[in-house]
């Protein structure tokens, strides 16, 4: 019993994780794009395609360990008109991008729950897979924005720094590993949970008054 729900659970996971990192990372290649930077065009990485993005032992890692990983996308700052700013303006379009993605989600959401949901039906699955995506969307755009190297974060941070600062911040090589030791003693879990919770109730608001204002209408 408890193998089959496990199985169940990484065939909704695996697929909603591979959605969200390729939405993510299309979005980092695409700005970067936008500002300037062919780099992500020229290696193939302005696709929906996942294979072009995600990275096999990233992803399992995130299925095991719960932190895990997908291709990054190379990004040369030199095109930018101010390097500082367009690598945090890149770096922050992939956290945004999950917020937006979840967004559609939990629109979608809302009426399949309330119409059609039903537990062990195709339509109780489709509901179940639509609330994992909606979640973990939340939880990479907010993970990434941790103020650590190598997320995304540390890069919309260190744009405020004074140039000899920024540096030695983008560069500092042992953030990895500060990241994995936060990560294991919850911290990272701590500092996230209030986010987290209050961007929930925030869609859910959102999402509600949508659908209010359209049902005054029908």
């Amino acid at each position: 019993m408890n193998f089959q729900f496990d199985l169940q659970l990484i065939a909704i996971r695996v697929p909603a994780i591979i959605i969200a990192l390729t939405f993510h990372e299309f979005f980092h290649g695409f700005t970067a794009y936008l500002l300037g930077d062919k780099t992500a065009k020229k290696d193939g990485r302005l696709s929906f395609n996942p294979f072009r993005h995600i990275d096999l032992v990233g992803i399992l890692c995130l299925m095991i360990l719960g932190f895990g990983w997908a291709k990054p996308v190379m990004v040369d700052p030199n095109y930018f008109k101010n390097p500082k700013r367009g690598m945090a303006v890149t770096a922050l379009a992939g956290p945004l991008s999950n917020f937006f993605l979840a967004f559609i989600v939990i629109m979608v959401y809302y009426p399949v729950y309330f119409t059609f949901a039903t537990e062990g039906t195709a339509m109780g699955y489709l509901t179940l897979f639509l609330w994992v995506l909606f979640s973990i969307n939340i939880v990479l755009g907010v993970f990434n924005l941790l103020p650590i190297p190598p997320l995304d974060g540390s890069k919309v941070f260190s744009v405020f720094l004074p140039e000899g600062a920024y540096f030695r911040f983008i560069s500092f090589r042992y953030g990895f590993v500060v990241l994995l030791v936060l990560i294991y003693t919850g911290v990272t879990s701590n500092i996230m949970e209030p986010f987290i919770t209050r961007m929930y109730q925030g869609y859910f608001i959102v999402v509600d008054l949508i659908y209010a204002f359209v049902l005054n209408f029908i």
